[in-house]
């Protein structure tokens, strides 16, 4: 049994990212169906920002410590756990605690680390996969051949959609701020990359199409997208929306959707129960980690911050420079 205190990053109330610092507090121990994974690297994720902000509280039950995802090794097996062993280097999606020494994960969301991997490269694996793989495959139903556009391509989301997109055979277009963001999306992948501050992605998209439109699109900006968005889908068209940066509430004409027979649809991850993230998990070791082991797909990591500059991290992922993940080191 592991005990004792362990370094954490805590917040100061909601606010801005000078909230949070370096904080002392006990180990957490695992429960009935959990590991307990003592924490190399752990990713930020725009959901940690919102809880920063006092935006996005944990489910109940949940730690209250930001952290949604983290890689590192095993050090204890709560009861009942079976398939994983003490000193096991794994990856996991948690509901909260990630940015710690000591993470509790239920063994259902944890994964083994790929073979070629860095613990820094898995670290950045989780949140992302599992969120495209349930919104894009699952939800959206993204089929070999169909049209595929994302939005914000070169964000952890979006690096991790254009590849698998285009590992499963499917068309791929993506949105993104800058030229250069626009070249990373089409290196990443992309047949082609629509800067959104300087040409419409709605004609774009319709003209790579031959008129037709795409048939999935993921999309995190919400607000004015959403008309937009329903005129670049194709007949039989899925919208999957998965956050709203530009707002949650909008006016829509419901007449494109009946026209053209669109789903719109959308999901969270966090609030999802222990057996539907281990659903998720278990598509993800079947149908991608080979993906992964054959370098086929590759996390795409931006910068490595130490624990206690976790502060500066988030101010470089509300700054929206970055391209792909952003990772703290806990204890590599």
């Amino acid at each position: 049994m592991v005990a004792g205190e362990m370094r954490m990053i805590a917040a100061r109330g909601a606010g801005g990212p000078e909230v949070l610092e370096v904080a002392q507090g006990p180990v957490p121990q695992p429960g009935a169906g959990e590991v307990l994974i003592k924490v190399a690297y752990a990713g930020v994720n725009r959901p940690d920002v919102m809880q920063r902000r006092g935006l996005y509280p944990p489910p109940p039950g949940a730690s209250p410590i930001i952290g949604l995802e983290i890689a590192g090794r095993i050090v204890e097996l709560g009861a009942g756990v079976a398939g994983f062993r003490e000193g096991e280097e794994v990856c996991a999606l948690v509901a909260g605690g990630g940015y710690a020494e000591y993470c509790a994960a239920p063994a259902p969301q944890c994964l083994p680390v790929p073979r070629g991997l860095t613990l820094a490269e898995a670290a950045a694996l989780p949140e992302t996969f599992f969120t495209v793989w349930t919104n894009v495959f699952d939800r959206g139903r993204l089929a070999p051949g169909e049209a595929f556009l994302v939005h914000g391509g070169t964000s952890g989301i979006g690096t991790t959609a254009i590849q698998l997109a285009r590992a499963f055979g499917a068309r791929v277009f993506a949105t993104a701020g800058s030229d250069e963001k626009c070249a990373f999306c089409k290196k990443l992948g992309a047949e082609a990359a629509i800067n959104y501050k300087t040409e419409d992605f709605v004609e774009i998209a319709r003209r790579l199409t031959g008129g037709r439109g795409v048939d999935v699109i993921l999309d995190m900006v919400g607000g004015s997208y959403l008309p937009r968005n329903l005129r670049a889908l194709a007949v039989e068209g899925r919208l999957v929306q998965i956050a709203f940066q530009d707002g949650s509430k909008i006016e829509c004409d419901l007449l494109p959707i009946m026209v053209k027979r669109l789903t719109v649809t959308g999901s969270t991850l966090r609030p999802r129960s222990v057996a539907e993230k281990g659903a998720i998990a278990a598509a993800l070791k079947e149908r991608v980690w080979p993906l992964i082991k054959a370098g086929r797909v590759k996390p795409v990591l931006h910068q490595i911050f130490p624990l206690a500059e976790a502060a500066a991290a988030h101010r470089l992922m509300e700054g929206s420079a970055h391209i792909g993940k952003i990772v703290l080191a806990i204890a590599p």
